[in-house]
């Protein structure tokens, strides 16, 4: 067993180091200079040189991958110019928030998908099988952002139950469980269902209820284990899914997690150089204080940097 695991680990460092050189390669095609980025394209000579050597942009692109490759394997993965704080530590304190939320979808579109599906083939066509699927179907034809405010209109807003937003107590995980958990319930359900539909036609499931066996002990002991291969296969493979798709439900309901990390890097971005393009520093010399605040974040523009 502990041999078989190791064989599986290793065969997994190939692929880590695809996804790495893959990474590294797109980050050097696209197009633009990350120091003009930063400084923007008024920045005098010196200072694009210094933060070039710094970055270590000047070196050859196999010296450049051979530092990235280091910095990921020692679990240094820089510092963000957004917040001037080390990434790791910035996904080390978000992403337990995030492991929080995708356990908790998990956990209730398990429980509620299985035992609709499992409702659902104990009677196929009767009332709960039709209300089974048609929940099914609205929770995959509606998307995460609708379900998200549709839920804080209900429960937040209306009714007053619980919190819109933030993190907290189980009062606040509670919606957006809910609300990243519910395109896996109509999934799970609709799987579960068509599972129990051929494990109850079985030819050891008509042995079982030929010996007198109650219909609960049918359906719960013998079906349902054989059920559950392929819909735990499902869950499995979904695991990647709750942790990366947490992005819209993390940024509805403000919930400090690496989704919402994610787009306040990108939005941070987006405001840096937005600023260095309407107002640029006058003096040449106030460049190092303006790249000062564009990594912390700041506004760029100032009395101190740009005209009045």
């Amino acid at each position: 067993m502990l041999r078989m695991l190791g064989r599986r680990l290793a065969l997994t460092l190939p692929t880590l180091f695809g996804v790495l050189v893959v990474t590294f390669l797109l980050l050097n095609v696209i197009p633009g200079d990350p120091v003009l980025e930063m400084v923007g394209e008024r920045a005098d000579s010196a200072t694009i040189a210094r933060l070039r050597a710094e970055l270590r942009l000047d070196d050859p692109l196999p010296v450049q991958f051979g530092h990235y490759l280091w910095g990921v394997v020692r679990g240094d993965l820089g510092r963000s110019y957004i917040t001037r704080r080390p990434i790791a530590r910035d996904l080390a304190e978000r992403f337990p928030k995030t492991a929080q939320l995708a356990l908790a979808a998990m956990l209730f579109a398990a429980v509620s998908g299985i035992t609709l599906g499992v409702l659902a083939a104990v009677n196929p066509g009767g009332p709960v099988d039709r209300l089974a699927m048609l929940l099914s179907y609205l929770g995959v034809s509606f998307p995460v952002y609708w379900v998200g405010m549709l839920l804080i209109l209900l429960f937040a807003v209306a009714l007053r139950w619980l919190p819109a937003s933030g993190s907290g107590g189980l009062a606040y995980l509670i919606l957006p469980a809910l609300t990243l958990g519910m395109r896996s319930v109509a999934f799970l359900a609709r799987m579960t269902r068509s599972a129990m539909l051929d494990v109850l036609s079985s030819d050891f499931v008509r042995t079982a209820r030929a010996k007198g066996l109650s219909e609960l002990v049918v359906v719960g002991r013998h079906a349902f284990r054989n059920a559950l291969i392929p819909v735990i296969t499902v869950l499995g493979l979904d695991v990647g899914n709750y942790l990366t798709g947490s992005l819209l439900t993390e940024t509805i309901f403000a919930w400090p997690g690496v989704g919402r990390y994610v787009l306040a890097a990108i939005e941070g971005a987006v405001r840096a150089r937005g600023d260095r393009a309407a107002r640029p520093p006058r003096d040449p010399g106030q460049y190092p204080l303006y790249v000062g605040r564009l990594r912390a974040g700041q506004p760029a523009d100032g009395p101190a940097l740009c005209e009045s």
